[in-house]
């Protein structure tokens, strides 16, 4: 429902609780009555248990109680305004339905904020959200993809909301791995390949790796985004040139992955540096200074338990390496002292063990710091892998990676591109794959598994979700083209002309959109928006096949036209917020 409607009928009932209290003579102050949608759409369009609520303090029956609240909404000046009807039901609910009035308000408000609908006004607040952070030891594979589509999609909704948001992303550029990778360059630059007996059993197998021994032996240059130019020396018994060419290689494969897919970070923060700058060894201090570790077997623990973990947990290895998470609270520190009071970290749900390691750290580096850190920072948003379906039969492999499937395999697969295509033809079929990967990824909760079919992905028919919204916009887009006069009239349409039951349930669930972004953002629920934007397409399409709209009735034309174009608005902008095109023609 819009803001303003929702506030006006509060302050509506507000005044007829006044009225019944002042009669009763109660003069203990009054709750603000609570507004929801009845869970069956032709109870009313809201409902509220405010009866029910107060009938025990009130010493009262709740349905009599019920009665004289709709008596004493109808008595006020401007409930014929805003409702055209208040009924009892059962025990004592309350289901209000809004004038044709109210319900058409939302047209003039969607014309009037345009692509600004259902957006905030600018907060104070910041929010620092890190996804992806995927090692930088091969190209990004699905489960990255669904990490991107989260953080990406969850940054623009926060955004809706007035709020500031920064994007990061964190390279695991330090540690076991980053050294396996050189070992695998190293060994393709002298010949050795997979199966082959000299091959290190560590060693990653894609045919990537043969690529960057190919570039590095070739003295080639490479840089990310972020970073300075990194030279291939050449060397093969270099291990240490290796590993710098190899993750520059690697960094900047991944930039192109992300841009490709649509996704922008502000910040590119390398674990190498917490290294660098003393920031781990300082904090390994302050927990010892407070009591937060001990020594034990060799090995240095974190007190965990004392924050609620199992067991506490080695920070640094007998063999003096500190074990992956103490660079992460290390890492959580640069956040806090960076100004970032509210942070979300987006990961896989195999990093759920972390959570409890991170906090029990930072509570500790906070007590010496003096900060004041919730027991809560950071927020997590934990997402499943994804399984990926072709040809009806689950993909495993890709020979580019080796292991797995890349986010580029799936964008290029759903797009359909081909060997062959004219340029034009391939920024098409890519943009067609980026609009389904991003749209299925998001659409389901985070913590549930997900199965991406890639055959549904390009089908052209209503089975697949992510056409059947775009073709809502389109076949608005075409109606409007139909029609062919001034769009700027359609603000002035005669809106009470908008009296079928299918143009009510399109004009009640263009209302939900402010409020579906504001819980979407409260609960860090991004796929709520793909939800939506369904339910809204399904309503247009029911909408279209009920109500013919280009109509002999001027008036009834018009008013319908205003109807859709402010449909086609609000999918464009639910369809932006998930980072998917919004086509004209389909």
């Amino acid at each position: 429902m819009l803001p303003v409607i929702k506030k006006q009928i509060i302050e509506l009932m507000q005044a007829a609780l006044a009225s019944i209290a002042s009669q009763r003579g109660i003069t203990d102050a009054l709750p603000v009555p609570q507004l929801e949608r009845p869970k069956v759409a032709e109870h009313g369009d809201l409902a509220t248990n405010i009866a029910m609520q107060l009938s025990k303090a009130w010493k009262a029956n709740p349905r009599e109680l019920a009665q004289e609240f709709a008596a004493a909404l109808q008595a006020q000046a401007s409930y014929a305004t805003l409702l055209s009807a208040v009924e009892v039901a059962g025990p004592g609910f309350i289901n209000l339905r809004l004038t044709q009035t109210a319900k058409a308000q939302v047209l003039g408000t969607i014309f009037k904020e345009g692509s600004q609908f259902g957006r905030q006004s600018a907060k104070p607040e910041k929010v620092l959200i890190e996804f992806v952070s995927a090692n930088p030891t091969g190209p990004l594979h699905v489960g990255h993809g669904r990490q991107a589509a989260l953080g990406d999609v969850l940054s623009n909704l926060i955004q809706t909301q007035g709020l500031s948001v920064h994007r990061e992303f964190y390279y695991n550029d330090a540690g076991v791995q980053i050294q396996n990778l050189a070992i695998s360059v190293q060994a393709r630059a002298k010949g050795f390949k997979p199966g082959d007996a000299q091959w290190p059993e560590s060693a990653y197998n894609g045919e990537y790796i043969a690529d960057i021994a190919r570039d590095y032996l070739a003295k080639a240059t490479v840089a990310a985004a972020d970073g300075e130019p990194v030279h291939g020396a050449g060397e093969i018994e270099n291990i240490e040139a290796i590993r710098r060419f190899a993750v520059a290689y690697l960094r900047r494969e991944q930039d192109i992955d992300l841009q490709s897919f649509g996704v922008k970070f502000d910040c590119y923060y390398l674990e190498s540096s917490l290294y660098g700058d003393g920031s781990v060894e300082s904090v390994v201090a302050d927990l010892k200074e407070v009591g937060k570790s001990y020594e034990s077997e060799g090995a240095l623990w974190l007190r965990t338990t004392d924050d609620g973990d199992d067991k506490d947990r080695v920070m640094r290895k007998s063999d003096g390496s500190y074990t992956y998470f103490v660079p992460d609270v290390a890492y959580h520190a640069s956040k806090w002292s960076r100004g970032f009071t509210h942070v979300i970290n987006i990961q896989g749900s195999d990093h759920h063990g972390t959570i409890a390691r991170v906090r029990s750290g930072i509570q500790g580096v906070a007590q010496k710091r003096h900060w004041d850190i919730p027991k809560d920072y950071p927020q997590y948003v934990l997402h499943k892998m994804v399984t990926v379906m072709k040809g009806g039969e689950e993909v495993k492999i890709s020979k580019r990676a080796g292991s797995y499937v890349t986010v580029r395999d799936l964008i290029e697969w759903s797009g359909g591109v081909q060997e062959g295509m004219a340029d034009g033809e391939r920024e098409d079929a890519i943009r067609r794959g980026r609009d389904a990967v991003r749209f299925f990824l998001i659409s389901r909760k985070a913590d549930t598994e997900f199965v991406f079919d890639v055959d549904l992905a390009l089908k052209q028919n209503d089975e697949n979700p992510v056409f059947y919204v775009q073709y809502a916009h389109a076949r608005i887009c075409s109606i409007l083209r139909q029609w062919a006069g001034n769009e700027a009239d359609l603000v002035k349409a005669p809106l009470e002309a908008l009296t079928s039951a299918a143009s009510d349930s399109l004009l009640r669930r263009l209302a939900e959109y402010p409020d579906m972004l504001t819980d979407a953002a409260k609960d860090m629920s991004p796929h709520a928006v793909a939800f939506y934007l369904r339910d809204l397409a399904g309503e247009f399409h029911s909408f279209y096949n009920a109500d013919r709209v280009l109509v002999d009735d001027e008036q009834i034309r018009l008013a319908r036209l205003a109807l859709l174009l402010a449909t086609k608005q609000v999918i464009a902008n639910g369809l932006a917020i998930l980072g998917v095109s919004a086509p004209n023609k389909m």
